[in-house]
């Protein structure tokens, strides 16, 4: 638990909760509720074990910060909660109710104990990862699927890494594939999943792919052989090497636009969005005034300009609409 003011509320309240939900108790000490509503909020804050931090603003001392909260959402009384959620407040509820509401209240913004679990792997697997530690990386991210199948975060991370992992060990290959299939049939479009998927496909082909040498002859004795120039194109992306496996899916393109189905341009489309980077998350910006500000909304972070991918995005453009 901690205390907010106006100094630390930037910093220990919308910075914090970019990575845990917050729940902020808004109270005063003449307020006979409020000494009701504190020490539930405590015992569930330990309940949870985690899953969310509690936070308290004691209004007689911060009158600004409540006085914001209570007019953003149209609240007169107090004890007032407020959950901040990515950087600003995203619900809440006023006065002393029960431990059950408030439990149910709770499960519609913290994480599950499944899904805080999967999230401590996926980050243990970042780290793991930066320190070169591939095959403790894999495991944490197998961990996390099996822990919540529904971390798209932590699966898509878990097939990348066993895709470029593959490389060296194409046995791997039959694990990503079946780590995609729980994704395969998706109702709901998906581009990242779709370009992992492109990327498998090009993985698994390249393993009894013709040689540089055999493709490029059979592209120069026709240059409408789209099959091999496709059989080239998918054996630079599965090595990784996506600005060569664009050039050629452009040749085919500049040639026949809806050729297989419009696949070339499918997956071109899925190199690029493999290429481009995720954008940040965001985070509240500092102030530009020496005394801190409330602000109630989160920034938009921008993602900045790759040239390579802008370049290759201009290029199917101008080749689409020739």
């Amino acid at each position: 638990m901690i205390d907010i003011t106006l100094q630390n509320f930037e910093n220990d309240l919308l910075h914090d909760s970019m990575q845990q939900p917050i729940l902020l108790d808004i109270w005063a000490p003449w307020c006979g509720p409020c000494k009701a509503l504190g020490p539930m909020l405590e015992k569930l804050e330990t309940a949870y074990e985690g899953r969310f931090k509690l936070a308290k603003l004691n209004s007689d001392e911060q009158p600004e910060i409540a006085g914001q909260l209570s007019q953003a959402f149209g609240v007169r009384s107090i004890p007032f909660c407020v959950m901040f959620h990515q950087g600003q407040p995203v619900d809440g509820f006023v006065g002393a109710i029960p431990e059950s509401e408030i439990r149910a209240f709770l499960d519609k913004h913290v994480p599950g104990a499944d899904e805080l679990a999967a999230g401590q792997d996926a980050e243990a697997a970042e780290a793991l990862l930066a320190e070169g530690d591939t095959d403790s990386a894999l495991a944490k991210l197998q961990e996390a699927v099996a822990i919540d199948p529904a971390n798209e975060s932590a699966r898509f991370d878990y097939l990348r890494l066993l895709i470029e992992t593959s490389r060296s060990n194409p046995e791997l290959l039959a694990q990503a594939r079946q780590a995609y299939q729980p994704v395969a049939q998706r109702v709901l479009p998906n581009a990242r999943f779709d370009a992992i998927g492109h990327w498998l496909d090009a993985s698994e082909k390249a393993v009894t792919a013709r040689s540089h040498d055999e493709l490029a002859a059979a592209i120069a004795t026709n240059k409408r052989d789209f099959d091999a120039r496709f059989e080239l194109a998918q054996s630079f992306f599965a090595a990784g090497a996506f600005t060569q496996a664009l050039d050629e899916l452009l040749e085919i393109l500049m040639r026949d636009k809806s050729w297989n189905g419009e696949l070339a341009r499918k997956v071109y489309v899925g190199i690029l969005e493999l290429m481009t980077k995720p954008a940040p998350k965001a985070a509240p910006e500092k102030s530009a005034a020496d005394k801190p500000k409330l602000e109630l909304t989160g920034h938009s972070a921008a993602v900045g300009a790759d040239p390579v991918v802008d370049q290759y995005r201009r290029r199917l453009s101008m080749t689409v609409l020739s």
